[in-house]
């Protein structure tokens, strides 16, 4: 990385860190514009979290230190993700063969934590979201490895930023019908990973349908702060992969690439509102046929990619 793209890196890094909430607040028009209403001004997320910043903190006794670690090290997982993906332009700020397991298990380490934090409060009604969590989250991981394992063929890279990096953009010309998959698979996998509807809805407070919601009902203050960013963080990471794979640039110069990034993610957000204003949440156990149906057509991908290369 030469000293101009070093130098560049910051205020992209800092627009990246600044872009997750606002990602929120497009959905959240957007399911108001469906509903006919005006909604929450577009800086809502922002009002909210600094809200959350200043209130103090409440700890049960029957908790322990797994608790208080949750929320830290679900968005320190977050943020040391957010130095390994490319999120506004075609490199990241880090990066190294096989990069992508790490990514991998950091969102995996992330759910962990907020899983054992919300089995640390002793409550069922928690312990029940987190049943689900694990499930939905076990369902997922393999159509996600399949994604990368499909990407890697086709770029012929274990590195992320290459993988879905102008190398990509040439292996779209050859690949295309395994790429459409794997956007396919990308797409539920997001759904799924970020709790949105047709999987979970972040607005219900129906408690046999709960999820993400019920694991951090007893998080406040900071905490939950940490929390709710985070997941925004997670929401910009996972689309930017979807981005990434789903359009590739051509190494365009950053001047180019970066607001084009940036509306295509505001466009993103705008389609999960979208989906979630014209789509009901399932039933549950239609969600592992979903999941399924993900891994599927990312193991239909990597056959695909797999018979182009050995001919």
């Amino acid at each position: 990385m030469n000293a101009l793209r070093v130098v560049a890196a910051i205020p992209e890094a800092a627009l990246v860190l600044a872009l997750p909430p606002l990602l929120l607040g497009a959905i959240v028009k957007t399911k108001a514009w469906f509903g006919g209403r005006d909604g929450p001004p577009w800086l809502q997320p922002y009002y909210d979290l600094h809200k959350l910043m200043r209130k103090g903190v409440v700890y049960s006794q029957t908790t322990t230190w797994i608790f208080r670690a949750g929320p830290i090290v679900n968005l320190a997982a977050m943020l040391t993700a957010a130095t390994l993906i490319p999120v506004l332009s075609s490199d990241a700020p880090l990066g190294f063969a096989g990069d992508l397991i790490l990514v991998a298990y950091l969102f995996a380490l992330a759910r962990m934590l907020t899983v054992l934090a919300a089995m640390d409060t002793g409550s069922s009604f928690e312990g029940m979201g987190a049943s689900r969590e694990v499930t939905f989250g076990a369902m997922s991981e393999p159509a996600l490895f399949l994604s990368f394992t499909v990407l890697a063929i086709a770029t012929g890279s274990l590195q992320l930023s290459q993988m879905i990096g102008s190398q990509l953009y040439t292996a779209w010309a050859t690949a295309g019908p395994a790429m459409l998959l794997v956007v396919g698979a990308l797409m539920i996998v997001l759904l799924t990973e970020t709790c949105r509807v047709p999987v979970d809805d972040p607005a219900t407070h129906l408690e046999l349908t709960m999820i993400h919601e019920v694991m951090v009902l007893d998080h406040s203050g900071p905490d939950f702060a940490y929390i709710t960013y985070a997941a925004a963080l997670k929401f910009t990471l996972l689309g930017s992969i979807l981005l990434h794979a789903a359009i590739p640039h051509p190494g365009w110069p950053l001047w180019v690439d970066v607001p084009l990034r940036f509306l295509e993610l505001a466009a993103l957000a705008v389609l999960v509102g979208v989906i979630e204003s014209t789509m009901a949440r399932l039933r549950l156990n239609r969600v592992p046929l979903l999941l399924a149906s993900a891994s599927v057509l990312a193991a239909l991908a990597a056959v695909l990619t797999l018979t182009r290369s050995l001919n």
